[in-house]
């Protein structure tokens, strides 16, 4: 089993930073992907950007040139760096985990709150 667990959110004013961060963690497993995904009152699910084993990024329009995605492979951590939040922005944010022959794995969610 592997558990997700997602850190950084809050409350930021228009046209501000944050960065979240997830970690992953259990015994003897290999991450395939890993990727950010978001849901705002009332919306789907959708997707903020992934990035592979091999460092291939992938960004949702909305977020290009604002978000960066990242990966620490040796300490199973994600990051992703949000710049000019707009209220829009406004979503709980999911880390999303593909480990080899276990399938996807979830955090929780950690709140991001766009508003002045």
């Amino acid at each position: 089993q592997v558990q997700v667990v997602e850190s950084g959110g809050g409350l930021v004013q228009p046209g501000g930073s944050l960065t979240l961060s997830c970690s992953a963690s259990g015994t003897s497993f290999r991450i395939v992907a890993m990727g950010w995904y978001r849901q705002a009152p009332g919306k789907e699910r959708e997707l903020v950007a992934t990035i592979s084993s091999g460092g291939t990024t992938n960004y949702a329009d909305s977020v290009k040139g604002r978000f960066t995605i990242s990966r620490d492979n040796a300490k199973n951590t994600l990051y992703l760096q949000m710049s000019s939040l707009k209220p829009d922005d406004t979503a709980v944010y999911y880390c999303n985990v593909r480990v080899a022959l276990l399938g996807e794995h979830w955090g929780r969610g950690t709140q991001v709150i766009v508003s002045s």
